[in-house]
């Protein structure tokens, strides 16, 4: 009787003979100068899971300067910024493929960087991989063969982390792979085994070893992976996320009896569940819009109240808190733009609830519109999904003004460039009417105007010149 490992191991030759006929062929090159390949790690699970990309990973005996030079002859085109790794990537029919030497990569207690050792054996490169979904293979060389010494195949089947060492082994090696874990789980919706979170928690001072750049990219694709709810879970449960991103596990406020305020970090997991729901106004997954609601409250526990009585407060949370995502985002490397984006989003996303009733004039719709500026879609994705209230009339209510808000923006903006708000006179011609050289004056004339602007609407030339003179006369005295 067929066992399921052996129907797996034959359903993924098969799809890679048809979805990847081009690794045969390079199999074939190798194999002419003596060597071995294989398919291997996450491109041998994708296949079984039906989801193999365009980028494919394989191993091999060569040492990377050979496989260079095969490529190079075999390739369209090569890169070797990984070569001290052992790694040569190459495109061919709008695919790419890596290609690594067989080696084992291991932290020292103390360096941020691993040392690298190339080896000869397969089953050596395999055991030293982060999963056993993760260290299978596919032998393209010879006789094709699946090979999996660890049981991956089970283990996929059965929707399960685990490690082809011990996992304190494995994470000693590489303590990013505490974060991978965290990551595939959500990606791939798989169970963490149990030794693997005891050993998460319990080794979590080892995440200090690892840069900042590699943790950022290791959280992004959490973050952007379909559940991020169910790998913050695991970030803040093992103790990892307080390493590097103590802000959320914070967020885990206490509640007495006399002082009830909402859950602020299971509200936060749902603003971003209920953000990502809303993508498709930003045109699918965006990283700014689920950093901006995963942060919006990190203010909440340095502002946090009692209030006589009862009740909580958290009095201009917005603001620390912008403050306070900036710094994290800083630390993590993340590139200005985003740190600036999601910053911002966080400082304006209680303006909406500034408006109270929902009456809004033209001139609060322009101030809105001009302080968003061009992330007036992301500040609309986050001011909808931060309403978590259970009371379905409060809900419908609060949807219901930001609906209105919403078309009043679209009147408005069908009158006026509401992206483009400017004074009705630039910084020329406020000099030539006002006879005065650049300097302190021109500026302060600019914001009048741009502040008459914001609160009139357009004037006119005419009017605005008006307007500035009168405006200077009385500044003059």
């Amino acid at each position: 009787m067929e066992t399921p490992a052996k129907a797996a191991s034959e359903i993924a030759i098969s799809a890679l003979r048809e979805k990847a006929p081009a690794a045969i062929e390079l199999a074939e090159e190798f194999a002419r100068a003596g060597f071995k390949l294989a398919l291997v790690g996450g491109s041998v699970r994708d296949i079984l899971l039906n989801r193999l990309g365009n980028d494919l990973d394989l191993t091999t005996d060569a040492h990377p300067e050979d496989t260079k030079k095969i490529l190079k002859k075999w390739g369209d085109d090569i890169w070797d910024v990984g070569i001290r790794f052992g790694t040569i990537g190459a495109r061919k029919n709008n695919q790419v493929f890596e290609v690594t030497t067989y080696r084992s990569e291991i932290y020292t207690d103390d360096s941020r960087k691993p040392t690298v050792a190339f080896g000869k054996s397969i089953e050596v490169d395999l055991s030293r991989r982060d999963f056993t979904v993760n260290a299978m293979a596919i032998e393209l060389t010879g006789e094709v063969h699946f090979i999996d010494p660890h049981g991956g195949v089970r283990d996929l089947l059965l929707k399960i982390l685990k490690t082809p060492s011990t996992p304190e082994l494995s994470f000693g090696d590489d303590p990013l792979r505490m974060l991978r874990a965290a990551r595939f789980s959500a990606q791939l919706g798989f169970a963490i085994a149990p030794e693997l979170l005891v050993a998460m928690s319990q080794m979590s001072d080892r995440l200090s070893i690892i840069s900042a750049e590699r943790i950022r990219d290791e959280f992004v694709k959490l973050l952007m992976s379909p559940n991020p709810r169910s790998g913050i879970t695991t970030l803040v449960e093992t103790g990892l996320c307080e390493k590097f991103l103590p802000e959320i596990p914070m967020l885990r406020l206490e509640i007495d009896e006399h002082h009830h305020h909402k859950d602020v970090y299971e509200h936060t997991l749902t603003v971003v569940e209920q953000s990502m729901a809303l993508e498709e106004r930003l045109d699918g997954p965006n990283l700014i819009a689920r950093l901006a609601a995963l942060l919006h409250d990190i203010g909440k526990p340095k502002t946090r109240a009692l209030i006589a009585g009862g009740g909580v407060s958290f009095h201009h949370h917005e603001v620390v808190g912008a403050r306070m995502a900036k710094d994290r985002l800083k630390k993590l490397r993340f590139d200005h733009h985003i740190v600036e984006d999601v910053s911002k989003l966080v400082f304006l996303h209680l303006r909406f609830h500034g408006y109270g009733s929902g009456d809004w004039s033209d001139s609060a719709v322009r101030r809105y519109v001009r302080d968003a500026g061009e992330l007036l879609t992301h500040l609309h994705v986050l001011t909808r999904a931060d309403c978590t209230t259970r009371n379905q009339r409060k809900a419908e209510t609060l949807a219901k003004h930001y609906d209105h808000l919403e078309s009043r923006i679209e009147e408005l903006m069908a009158q006026e460039e509401l992206l483009k708000i400017r004074p009705d006179l630039d910084g020329h011609q406020i000099m030539e009417i006002l006879g005065v050289s650049a300097g302190p004056s021109v500026g302060k004339a600019y914001d009048f105007l741009l502040e008459l602007r914001l609160e009139r609407g357009p004037l006119g030339e005419s009017k605005a010149r008006e307007e500035l003179i009168n405006w200077w006369a009385k500044n003059q005295s």
